[in-house]
């Protein structure tokens, strides 16, 4: 296959949550076409086992392949920590780049007690994923991370300030506020739709750390290396691909984003 600038990128998530970083990605480089994939058939991956989890890495590669990508993003945390090389295999030579890693660079550039928090699905958690990450940068960092099972469907109900939501985060960020971190990785990208809740209950002296700005600066990065940046002036849209419920996830991107987003087209995987 042969990739040329005007190629696209191809960027998937099990859900909406993926969509933090389609609209940083959008943002930063406005004239690159953008082909999301959203596994909302399967949506959450953190609950999963492992072999499922490799598997629906292979099947959401293969599904954005089908459009000649110049590069994937991998827009789940869950798939970064463990199937990261299902994706490069079955994404043949195209560069790959994960949110995991740079949302632990950030993280460690952030923190000034060397204390972070890290939030995720219970998977990603499972891993160990972020604190062998952030300790490869800076081994004197302690780690501290807590599973929030419960925030994607919240994310996914769009329910940002209901008075149950704000419940259940009080109760999975509590341990960590008790920790004393000063820096919280959200580790998941749904987790970001619920940014301002989560602000405001671990308060202002704790930075936020949302990885997709970090996926977007290396983006650009990575792209640029290879001469593949898109040069053109237009500005375009977003394709956007789901699994199930298209209308659905229609309405919650016009939530979520701020503005109409173009149709949502039905895929197979």
């Amino acid at each position: 296959m042969s990739i040329t600038a005007a190629n696209p990128i191809g960027i998937f998530d099990s859900g909406i949550g993926g969509l933090t970083v389609v609209k940083a990605v959008h943002a930063s480089l406005p004239a690159e076409q953008i082909i999301y994939f959203g596994d909302t058939a399967r949506v959450p991956y953190g609950s999963k086992s492992q072999f499922m989890i490799r598997k629906y890495a292979q099947d959401d590669t293969a599904v954005l392949m089908k459009y000649q990508p110049k590069m994937i993003i991998v827009a789940c945390n869950t798939v970064s920590a463990l199937a990261f090389d299902v994706v490069e295999e079955t994404g043949k030579n195209i560069p790959v780049l994960g949110v995991l890693e740079a949302g632990a660079e950030l993280a460690v550039r952030y923190t000034r007690n060397k204390r972070i928090g890290v939030i995720g699905t219970r998977a990603t958690v499972a891993s160990n994923a972020y604190p062998c990450a952030i300790n490869r940068l800076d081994p004197d960092i302690e780690v501290c991370s807590s599973p929030c099972p419960l925030f994607v469907p919240l994310a996914e109900e769009g329910y940002t300030s209901h008075p149950a939501a704000e419940m259940i985060a009080e109760e999975y960020l509590r341990q960590l506020i008790d920790h004393g971190i000063d820096t919280l990785v959200l580790g998941c990208t749904h987790y970001p739709i619920l940014k301002r809740l989560i602000g405001k209950i671990i308060g202002p002296d704790i930075s936020i750390v949302d990885s997709a700005e970090a996926v977007a600066r290396k983006t650009r990065e990575m792209l640029g290396e290879q001469d593949l940046l898109n040069s053109t002036e237009s500005t375009m849209k977003p394709h956007l691909l789901v699994s199930d419920l298209p209308q659905k996830f229609k309405s919650l991107c016009e939530l979520f984003l701020g503005r109409e987003v173009p149709d949502v087209e039905l895929v197979e995987v």
